[in-house]
């Protein structure tokens, strides 16, 4: 591969992945992470994990094409069972709902022993994987939103430390907007949360609509979701 053909959000990514590790990228498509990584002399070696025969294939091509057998293992098994405990530094899980990365981290929690960083990129449901972390005492130590192609993505950085959670009495709206976003509220972040605004406010339109008290509950607490984010916002 080419790098500097690397995806930006990928090269983010990367960005938060320690000099000199060891890393195991699950999920990794066509490995195009781990090769980076190993090419920048980022990384010492590398896993790449697959759970589908194509995607596993590709890595595989990809591996090979580069000449870096020698320097990154691919390996076919669903989510963390590919390794052993100890085996890597850092886990990076990109391109997926925060749902299932927290499954694939809730399933695979033993091979977690020895592993110091993970770097995550929930497509959607970032607030569920923040949630698993800080249940897991996995300290949330970064934060990035970036756009690219139109799309928004989220970065997680989550440290095994003896550090104090980055939340504080605002933890509910922490745990969904992000602590350091809500801090740095650059220009991607209003675009995501003005569209997810609007998103709810047609939802509660929808339910205004509708006589059923079994929605009164619902309704309530959308409503005080989006006064919450709206305050948010205008600060």
């Amino acid at each position: 591969m080419k790098r500097d053909n690397l995806s930006l959000r990928l090269k983010r990514v990367a960005a938060h992945v320690h000099r000199e590790a060891v890393m195991a990228d699950i999920g990794s498509d066509h490995a195009y992470l781990p090769c980076y990584l190993i090419l920048e002399h980022q990384v010492v070696y590398a896993i790449a994990g697959e759970v589908n025969e194509g995607p596993y294939q590709s890595a595989h091509n990809e591996v090979q094409a580069a000449n870096l057998q020698n320097k990154i293992s691919v390996r076919k098994g669903d989510g963390l069972e590919i390794l052993s405990p100890n085996e890597a530094d850092v886990i990076t899980i990109c391109g997926m709902g925060g749902q299932l990365i927290s499954s694939i981290l809730e399933k695979g929690k033993t091979k977690l022993q020895g592993v110091k960083r993970l770097v995550l990129q929930p497509n959607v449901g970032a607030d569920t994987l923040r949630k698993w972390l800080k249940k897991e005492n996995w300290i949330l130590v970064h934060e990035e939103i970036i756009k690219e192609d139109g799309k928004i993505y989220e970065i997680l950085v989550a440290d095994r430390v003896e550090k104090e959670q980055p939340y504080t009495e605002k933890e509910e709206l922490e745990l969904l907007l992000g602590p350091f976003l809500m801090k740095e509220k650059n220009e991607v972040f209003f675009d995501k949360w003005k569209g997810e605004l609007h998103q709810w406010e047609n939802i509660l339109k929808q339910m205004e609509l509708s006589e059923s008290p079994d929605l009164a509950e619902r309704k309530a607490s959308l409503q005080k979701r989006i006064d919450s984010v709206k305050e948010e916002l205008i600060r």
